[in-house]
């Protein structure tokens, strides 16, 4: 697999797999978000909404799915968005014959892997780091997704410098990050866990919380691994 950096408006993508699907890839993110930026500009509440929200009939099918992905874990549409974006991206070239392939948009990633992959968590200075997931080859996409308090642009109301999902459906797994990136406050386990086991809803696989020096885990989670993050290849502006 080759590395390749993808930008397209507000969407900052790095996609690993062979170098005959980058063109593939890219016509894909520009058909979706034309997909969902003519959508807004017909529904102009579906981007800013922080609580779920129900789309008009017959809005596009990435419109459909992260009304349905965020609505399942309380948040608004577009914590979904990224997720929403990297799984049509990877679809598309596993379409055309991609064996192995990762979407990484903004550290909300979909994969299909036929060797193992170790996924870094980076949970910035202050949080627990050299922590990675390593991921098994199976079947199927894998939804990856990270929201952070203290790292990148994203919007949160919580503390947690990392909340991953992982999750077969890449926009539940985003919109669920979301949610649990909102939800840890404070240093607690026994509240952390609560928070985790009102968001393990049906499609989600596992979830980690990182928040300082204590970590949170959830579910059915791959090995957790010893790391070096190089910061080079973190997905960002």
């Amino acid at each position: 697999m080759k590395r390749q950096k993808i930008r397209i408006g507000e969407t900052i993508i790095t996609l690993l797999a062979e170098e005959k699907y980058f063109s593939i890839a890219e016509e894909e993110i520009k058909t979706q978000r034309r997909f969902l930026e003519d959508y807004i500009r017909r529904d102009p509440l579906f981007r800013i909404m922080l609580k779920p929200y129900p789309v008009r009939p017959g809005a596009p099918d990435i419109v459909q799915r992260m009304a349905e992905a965020s609505s399942r874990v309380g948040v608004g549409p577009m914590a979904a968005v990224a997720g929403a974006i990297a799984e049509c991206a990877l679809r598309k070239i596993i379409e055309a014959g991609a064996i192995q392939a990762i979407v990484d948009n903004g550290g909300d990633i979909a994969m299909s892997i036929s060797s193992p992959v170790t996924v870094g968590i980076y949970a910035g200075e202050k949080g627990a780091g050299n922590l990675g997931l390593r991921f098994r080859p199976q079947r199927g996409v894998i939804g990856v997704c990270t929201s952070s308090a203290t790292v990148g642009p994203s919007l949160s109301f919580g503390r947690a410098d990392a909340a991953t999902v992982i999750a077969g459906d890449v926009a539940l797994a985003d919109a669920a990050a979301t949610a649990l990136g909102n939800a840890i406050r404070n240093k607690d386990r026994k509240s952390i866990k609560e928070e985790m086991d009102s968001l393990l809803v049906e499609g989600i696989q596992g979830m980690m919380a990182i928040i300082e020096d204590t970590i949170g885990l959830c579910g059915d989670l791959p090995e957790i691994v010893k790391v070096h993050v190089d910061h080079r290849l973190i997905t960002k502006g």
